[in-house]
């Protein structure tokens, strides 16, 4: 689906990402997770092609360079939700799902982007705040609008699409965490892609396929969560113990931190 050799990121000399390799399948799950300042969210973005550096990655998506795509059929492709969106957007929230149906029509959207959109809304829980402006939601709810948007922006016939996900679990409570990654679940049960920044570890545990585990700009390990997830690992990349068990329900790691 989407490979990246030797991926090096610097920002006003700053090194962020050093020599990463990473490729990641169809129909994958990959979470992205790591302390703070390694990078994940960074990394995310240069496989998404939304970096403003002129440094150039060799990233391949569908075995195409970003460059030899043509804009409307890449969007039709992928989509990225990010953690920074505007907290003043004066529009209703049907209209901000909308916006991912932009691709798709010029002026008045057709039935199915209407269709595609409420679908999205159905699933992210906010159908019943179509009406209301955005800007009278709570943070959390605006998240969820926002993953309406980009799923909003999938729903089409191309088989093999990718999702970026930068942290979409910010504000939301504990059932829409879960209800969050298990539609984002269900997206890649259907050999699509997603790629996912996340600071939940159990979360990431219990619904990823793969971890990419990030520490000072470089992967510290990668595999499936019984393999990154282990208590070595763990307590390095944070630089803070754990212990770590099995979920007593899902049978996952269950990472405990502390003393």
């Amino acid at each position: 689906m989407i490979k990246g050799h030797q991926i090096n990121y610097s920002h006003k000399k700053f090194s962020i990402l050093n020599d990463i390799d990473v490729s990641v399948e169809y129909g994958e799950f990959l979470a992205i997770v790591g302390p703070n300042g390694a990078g994940k969210s960074t990394l995310l973005s240069v496989l998404a092609n939304e970096t403003s550096s002129k440094q150039k990655q060799s990233v391949l998506f569908k075995n195409k360079l970003f460059k030899d795509w043509d804009l409307k059929d890449l969007a039709k492709n992928k989509a990225k939700f990010s953690q920074h969106n505007s907290n003043e957007i004066p529009l209703l929230i049907k209209d901000v799902v909308m916006m991912g149906r932009y691709p798709y029509f010029n002026s008045t959207p057709r039935a199915e982007d209407l269709e595609a959109a409420e679908n999205s809304m159905q699933e992210t829980d906010i159908l019943h705040l179509r009406d209301r402006e955005y800007n009278t939601l709570s943070g959390g709810e605006k998240q969820r609008v926002h993953l309406a948007r980009a799923l909003a922006q999938l729903k089409n016939d191309v088989t093999h699409k990718l999702l970026f996900l930068d942290e979409p679990l910010n504000n939301l409570d504990i059932k829409h965490q879960h209800k969050a990654l298990k539609t984002i679940k269900d997206f890649t049960e259907k050999a699509n892609t997603a790629i996912v920044v996340l600071h939940d570890l159990n979360l990431a545990a219990q619904f990823a396929d793969n971890i990419l585990l990030m520490k000072n700009g470089k992967v510290a390990a990668h595999g499936k969560p019984e393999e990154v997830f282990n208590e070595k690992i763990i307590s390095e990349a944070y630089n803070f113990p754990c212990a770590i068990c099995a979920n007593p329900i899902t049978q996952n790691p269950m990472i405990i931190f502390g003393n």
